[in-house]
Order: C-alpha cells, then sequence, then structure tokens
C-alpha cells in the first residue's frame, strides 16, 4: 500500500470513528484505534498515539461550548483534573513498558464495558443525606440553566469520584481514548452530579487528560505525522458531522447497533491479544 493511499484509508476511517463516536457520546477514539490495529496492522501504540491527538483536537471545541453555556463546573473540573492528569501520566508510561498484546486484550475489556454503557438509560442519582465536607470545603456545589430555569445542585463522595478519576486517567492514558463514560460515571451515579453539568464537565477535563498522556508518547516516538494527522482531520470532520445529524437520526436505535459492532470488535481485539498480537 503506497503512503497517500495508506493516508485515504485512515483518513476515512477516522471520519466514520469520529462520527459514531459523536452519536454516541463515546468519542472517536474508541473506535479508531481497534480499526487501525485490526483493519490496517498499525502497531497498537502509534494507534493510541494518533488517537490522543484527536482527543485533543476534538474536545477542544466542545469544551468550549460548554463552559460558554455555563453547563462546565470548572471548580470541579479543575479538582478532578489533578486525578486523571496523574493516572494519564502513570498510564502512559506504564503502556509504552506493556506488551501489545495486553493493551490489546484491555483495549477489548473496555470495549465490552462501552457497548454495554451505551445502551443503558441515563438516570439521574440524586444527591441525599448528609452534605460532603470535602465538597464543603472546596466549594463544588453549582447552578445550571435548564428550560425549567436555574438548578442547584450539590456534590457527594468527593473522595471516591477523585479516585475513580485516577483509573479513568489511567486508562486514557494506556489506550488512548477519552475515557469519557467512565468519567460521567464517576460524577454522575458516584458524585451525584446532574447528567448534563456531569457530561459538560467531562468533555472540559479530556483535553487536558489527552495532552498529558500525549506528551509521554511523543516523547517515546509513538506518535507518528502519517498517522496521526489524517486521524486528527478524519475524527474533527467525523464528529462535525455527527453533531449535526445527531437531532435528525434515531439515535436510541444507532446506540443499539453501535453496541452490537463494538461488542464484535471487542472480541477481535482480545482475541487479537490472545494471539500475541498477531
Amino acid at each position: 500500500m503506497s503512503a497517500h493511499f495508506f493516508v485515504l484509508v485512515v483518513f476515512a476511517i477516522s471520519i466514520a470513528a469520529g462520527l459514531l463516536g459523536a452519536l454516541t457520546g463515546l468519542g472517536g477514539g474508541i473506535v479508531v484505534t481497534p480499526a487501525l490495529t485490526l483493519l490496517l496492522g498499525v502497531d497498537i501504540r502509534y494507534a493510541i498515539g494518533a488517537s490522543l491527538v484527536s482527543v485533543v483536537a476534538t474536545s477542544s471545541g466542545a469544551a468550549a461550548a460548554y463552559v460558554r453555556d455555563g453547563l462546565s463546573n470548572i471548580r470541579i473540573g479543575m479538582f478532578l483534573e489533578v486525578a486523571t492528569t496523574v493516572g494519564a501520566i502513570a498510564g502512559a508510561l506504564l503502556a509504552s513498558k506493556a506488551p501489545t498484546s495486553a493493551l490489546a486484550i484491555l483495549f477489548g475489556l473496555v470495549l465490552l464495558h462501552s457497548a454495554w454503557q451505551v445502551v443503558q438509560p441515563q438516570k439521574q442519582q440524586v444527591v441525599t443525606g448528609p452534605a460532603d465536607p470535602l465538597a464543603q470545603r472546596l466549594r463544588l456545589a453549582g447552578v445550571y440553566t435548564s428550560p425549567q430555569g436555574d438548578v442547584a445542585y450539590r456534590v457527594s463522595r468527593a473522595k471516591s469520584g477523585f479516585g475513580l478519576m485516577y483509573v479513568a486517567g489511567m486508562l486514557s492514558g494506556m489506550l488512548g481514548i477519552g475515557s469519557g463514560a467512565l468519567k460521567v460515571i464517576a460524577m454522575d451515579r458516584v458524585m451525584g452530579m446532574p447528567f448534563k453539568v456531569s457530561t459538560a464537565t467531562s468533555s472540559f477535563m479530556i483535553g487536558v487528560t489527552a495532552v498529558a498522556s500525549a506528551a509521554i508518547y511523543l516523547k517515546r516516538g509513538y506518535i507518528q505525522p502519517l498517522i496521526a494527522l489524517p486521524v486528527m482531520l478524519g475524527v474533527l470532520c467525523g464528529s462535525i458531522l455527527g453533531a449535526r445529524l445527531l437531532a435528525h437520526l434515531p439515535v436510541k436505535t444507532l446506540r443499539r447497533l453501535f453496541a452490537i459492532v463494538v461488542a464484535v470488535i471487542a472480541v477481535q481485539m482480545i482475541a487479537h491479544g490472545l494471539h500475541g498480537g498477531k
């Protein structure tokens, strides 16, 4: 395969990945890495490095919009970003030493979880009981605007959310994904934040997390322009297209179809890893 044809194929795959990622809310990285590894035979570390670059590019626009609209809780984001950044650096360092087969198996397991997560109904957790002392001390409570007016909320189990964010950061650094699903779970289901605020704050955090781990991959030589540039542009174009189509497509049906496809890819990634990445 010539270099020009390779770049075009990577670009096309990345557009599809960005489109699916936008429609499901999981991001293009969850698709582009296994696609590059399984379809084109790209070493998983180079695929992860390219995916991290795309995560930085695509999260920036969404994060700016959420901050402008007042949905992102900056104080919570900065607090939790400490855990995700440290976790991302640790994950990136670990990924550079881990066997590619182990990375493929771990990625497959994460894909299986994502396939399950994407079809689950969104349930809002209401904070009950006494206020969290750490959340009160850090003033993590906030207000967001809804069609019904301003809605005040407070945060519980800040320490548990902080610990889960470290795990999310490690997964992001090891696998080149935004780990948005795990971050939203931590904020929505553990810390009791409104789902919209959790999603917006997660988008605000993802870019910073990806930058921390991408720096490690760049230093190790795992970010190749021939792969990273078409992946970044393709995922960006696909995510913009997906955002525009979101209101006009049967998203619930697409999510179920996406879950089936991701589950199949997950099994293939696990099998790929069990066979030593060959």
